[in-house]
């Protein structure tokens, strides 16, 4: 297949690429199971790329449902070196009204799933996630989202909640308190398993309500309106950063690299099943 694809990931609302050429479904399986769907490989502004519904086709895939582990393994054996993630999100302030765009830049984790790491089994690594986006890449969606010109911000907290509820009031108004600015279901562990597998990651939050903070209710209805509203723009900003992506093979970042002196198990301790398993993943590291 080939190297230096740019991947994409569809939330909520976010399921077709018109933008992309040459298209083809390519069914993939992982040793971590299978993704949410097949990959749509194609084209996009001249650069490869491969499209991930995260819900699969027909949204048929709960938040908590979601093999994380398995969407980004099946990116990575596509050849992608950088990821573009599209979420649907809650907004915690007036800064980030329903309809406007986030370049997410941090997060809070308050989900209980599992899937949260593709190490264990008898290899243990500490990835660092301090900085846990991609700096390089996220210059290129703020490039484009400027050029865009619609409603948006340039870094955001994002507190990913385990779903599929949505949060309670008590819930949206402690969240907000701490300085989150979206809430979503799906950025974690997305965004780790991605350093995991040394990809470059960026995240766009598209706000479809104010969450349960606000005097206005929050229902499924309002949300998909406005997330319909958001997915023309959505298609645009991809097609916007598929032709100002980069595409090298090293990250100036160190994204590529992000494992370095990150395995803690002594190579001689590495139990010879889940060494193959990572192998699939991280040849650099395990083949």
């Amino acid at each position: 297949m080939t190297s230096n694809r740019l991947g994409l990931i569809g939330g909520s609302g976010l399921y077709r690429m018109p933008a992309l050429s040459d298209g083809e479904w390519i069914a993939v399986d992982t040793a971590w199971g299978a993704p949410s769907d097949s990959l749509l490989l194609g084209t996009i502004a001249g650069r490869e790329v491969a499209f991930l519904p995260r819900h699969g086709r027909g949204h048929r895939i709960a938040p908590h449902e979601v093999n994380y582990r398995a969407n980004i393994a099946a990116l990575k054996a596509a050849g992608c070196t950088e990821i573009l993630a599209v979420s649907a999100v809650g907004g915690f302030h007036a800064d980030v009204p329903p309809g406007s765009f986030v370049l997410v830049d941090q997060y809070v984790d308050r989900t209980t799933r599992g899937g949260r790491s593709f190490f264990g089994d008898g290899i243990v690594a500490h990835a660092a996630f301090g900085h846990p986006t991609c700096t390089r890449l996220g210059a290129v969606v703020a490039a484009a989202l400027a050029e865009e010109g619609g409603l948006h911000r340039i870094g955001g907290t994002m507190l990913v909640i385990e779903g599929p509820q949505f949060s309670t009031r008590a819930e949206s108004l402690l969240h907000r308190s701490w300085g989150c600015d979206v809430v979503g279901m799906t950025g974690l562990p997305e965004a780790r398993l991605a350093r995991e597998a040394e990809l470059c990651y960026a995240s766009v939050a598209m706000v479809t309500d104010d969450d349960a903070w606000s005097d206005i209710h929050v229902d499924v209805a309002s949300v998909i309106a406005i997330m319909e509203a958001n997915v023309a723009r959505a298609q645009a900003l991809v097609e916007a950063v598929a032709a100002g992506t980069w595409g090298g093979i090293h990250c100036p970042q160190g994204c590529d690299h992000a494992l370095d002196g990150a395995v803690i198990t002594a190579p001689l301790a590495w139990p010879p099943a889940t060494k193959r398993r990572l192998a699939t993943l991280l040849p650099r590291l395990f083949g």
